[in-house]
């Protein structure tokens, strides 16, 4: 998904931008986080996508630190990472 912004202002380090076409919504962005050499009145084009793999790595290290959180407050319950390949699995 493409996305058309207008730069409607930069003050305090935050950039106001209009979204595109009809300029209703904003969103605030860090003007640090802009082209070097934007200005007010640029349109920026953003590409806005959902990283699968990296949603997936983050969802499977959650749940790693979940279950050895869990693990832990059981005494006497060895604790089980779901990546180790160990045969005693």
């Amino acid at each position: 998904m493409n996305l058309l912004l207008t730069v409607d202002r930069i003050e305090e380090g935050t950039a106001v931008l209009l979204v595109r076409p009809d300029e209703e919504r904003s969103i605030l962005w860090p003007a640090a986080d802009l082209p070097p050499d934007c200005q007010e009145g640029d349109i920026l084009t953003v590409t806005v996508e959902v990283g699968r793999s990296e949603t997936e790595d983050a969802r499977e290290r959650v749940e790693s630190l979940l279950h050895r959180l869990l693990n832990k407050g059981q005494v006497g319950q060895p604790t089980h990472d779901p990546h180790d390949q160990s045969p005693h699995s």
